[in-house]
């Protein structure tokens, strides 16, 4: 009797060079795409709280989004070196402190220090944010930064215990598939609130280096604008300091008022802001000026 003959064996699925492409630019496109939308959204905190506290609308300016990026990446350099230096630092430790606890032959002090861990980051936690819905530190700055780093803190501490419990060696009864299931739900909503809490600090951040910018060219008189002389058809009413007028007479074309003295600071697509040299922080006052054809700029450059 005769065998039937064997089938030849399938042949494995042909992936395209196309598909394999795309995957690999998906990878790289993914990350960079993050990191861009992070890049702009704090470029545009800084373009609003720096020009808000100048006394400049910062929806009339209309940043382009190259602008609004390359704002971004001076300010936030110094706390992101920060982040991974930290970060780096508590992969380190994370790592010595789970190879010390490896084994089945340190169930008991594993255990031990899982719970001491997790019971120390869940207090932390629950400290940062009743120090942020109370309001309870001494002064504005430290309310208004500590709270997220405590939060931060206490999740890291969790973290720590959920990578011991998930990656350490032990026996077959002592870590059932439905627990560890439970602790990888744990494990990545502490790593998404220990991320909410170093991105709300970043943001905190990125606002008051805006702002102190801003009061640092305030009382440094902008020394860093450029000096015009504004040209008008009809007399300017305004409450700027150190301004000289001159009226040039009927007979000197049709922009005979002349004003010495301003500043400008910004350009909006419809109009000027302007600031008198003698301007500081006590007495800034800022004048907006429609780009209508009633007046015009002569620029003198930086003084």
């Amino acid at each position: 009797m005769s065998t039937p003959p064997e089938s030849p064996p399938s042949p494995e699925p042909m992936r395209s060079p196309a598909a394999s492409l795309v995957r690999k630019t998906a990878y790289i496109a993914a990350p960079g795409t993050i990191v861009f939308a992070l890049l702009y959204y704090f470029g545009s905190l800084y373009i609003k709280a720096y020009y808000t506290t100048l006394g400049v609308l910062p929806e009339d300016l209309a940043f382009s989004i190259q602008g609004t990026v390359a704002n971004s990446t001076d300010v936030i350099f110094l706390p992101v070196c920060v982040f991974l230096i930290g970060g780096l630092m508590s992969f380190l430790v994370l790592g010595r402190l789970t190879r010390r606890l490896d084994g089945p032959g340190q169930d008991a002090r594993r255990r031990t220090t899982i719970n001491w861990l997790l019971l120390l980051g869940v207090g932390v936690v629950l400290l940062g944010f009743g120090a942020f819905v109370w309001e309870v530190l001494p002064t504005e700055r430290a309310q208004r930064f500590l709270p997220a780093l405590i939060v931060a803190a206490g999740a890291t501490l969790a973290v720590f215990a959920v990578h011991v419990r998930l990656t350490a060696r032990t026996s077959a009864r002592d870590r059932p598939p439905s627990d560890n299931r439970l602790w990888l739900v744990g494990g990545t909503l502490l790593l998404a609130l220990l991320a909410l809490s170093l991105f709300y600090d970043m943001s905190q951040y990125v606002a008051a280096v805006a702002r102190g910018d801003a009061r640092v060219r305030t009382d440094g008189g902008y020394r860093d604008a450029q000096v015009v002389v504004v040209h008008s058809r009809v007399p300017l009413a305004h409450y700027a300091p150190g301004i000289t007028p001159r009226d040039r007479g009927p007979g000197f074309g049709p922009y005979r008022y002349e004003y010495r003295g301003f500043r400008i600071i910004a350009k909006a697509p419809n109009r000027f802001y302007l600031v008198s040299h003698t301007s500081r922080w006590e007495s800034r006052v800022v004048l907006a000026l429609p780009d209508d054809g009633t007046v015009w700029m002569e620029i003198r450059g930086v003084m």
